[in-house]
């Protein structure tokens, strides 16, 4: 029976460690938005932490001590990270162009690691769906993505200008990394054939040129290669 004693006791003299430690490491800011040094000490935190709770035979006092010592750490790094730019650049992920001009940023992309699919759904989740209105697409370092609509694309509804138009299509992705992409081919009813025309007719002689090309059954299409140049942030 003491054992479980013991171990309610740790639990809740721990928590109320992680508590403290968590409000001095995150302040008001979500998880989500944590710089990843200090990401990674509340991971490191929590695998101490589990060794405290799993294993009664491991030293309570020595764990919380660790607790104690790593936030201080944290606290040191986080001083030197809000007066030093070049370590703010050193241990964070800096802002990057994913998007420009309706293209994306194919060596961007690459660069942080994300699919196409990603970009598309992280544009979508900022009402985005059609890459052609995005001036710049920039990927923060939460993850979360910054837009800058083009002018005629900022939000104001045609409903305000009292006009009627017909409905907006969804595009849908046509080229990837190169290749067809069938099933949305065969969705919009557009053969091989005449995808290869109509890039020809926006300067593309082979769809290996192409990173990434998304179109409507109007044929409005966007076109993203493997070369499009962006702006240093």
């Amino acid at each position: 029976m003491n054992i479980y004693i013991i171990i309610a006791f740790r639990v809740t003299t721990i928590m109320l460690v992680l508590l403290l430690s968590t409000l001095l490491i995150s302040g008001k800011r979500p998880i989500g938005e944590l710089p990843v040094f200090d990401f990674l000490t509340i991971i490191v935190i929590g695998a101490v932490t589990g060794a405290d709770i799993a294993e009664p035979k491991v030293p309570h006092l020595h764990i919380i001590f660790a607790i104690i010592v790593m936030c201080l750490f944290q606290k040191i790094i986080n001083s030197i990270y809000l007066k030093s730019n070049f370590f703010r650049k050193l241990i964070t992920f800096p802002p990057t162009i994913i998007v420009q001009d309706g293209k994306m940023i194919y060596k961007n992309i690459k660069k942080v690691k994300y699919s196409a699919d990603e970009i598309l759904m992280l544009l979508r989740e900022n009402d985005i769906f059609d890459i052609s209105e995005v001036k710049y697409g920039i990927l923060e370092a939460s993850g979360d993505v910054s837009i800058l609509r083009k002018s005629y694309a900022e939000a104001i509804t045609k409903k305000d200008l009292n006009i009627k138009s017909m409905d907006t299509e969804l595009k849908h992705t046509i080229i990837f990394d190169g290749k067809f992409q069938n099933e949305n081919l065969n969705l919009l009813n557009f053969s091989k054939e005449e995808i290869i025309e109509i890039i020809r007719e926006h300067g593309y002689n082979d769809i290996s040129q192409i990173f990434f090309a998304s179109m409507d059954k109007s044929k409005n299409i966007c076109i993203s290669d493997y070369d499009v140049k962006c702006d240093d942030i």
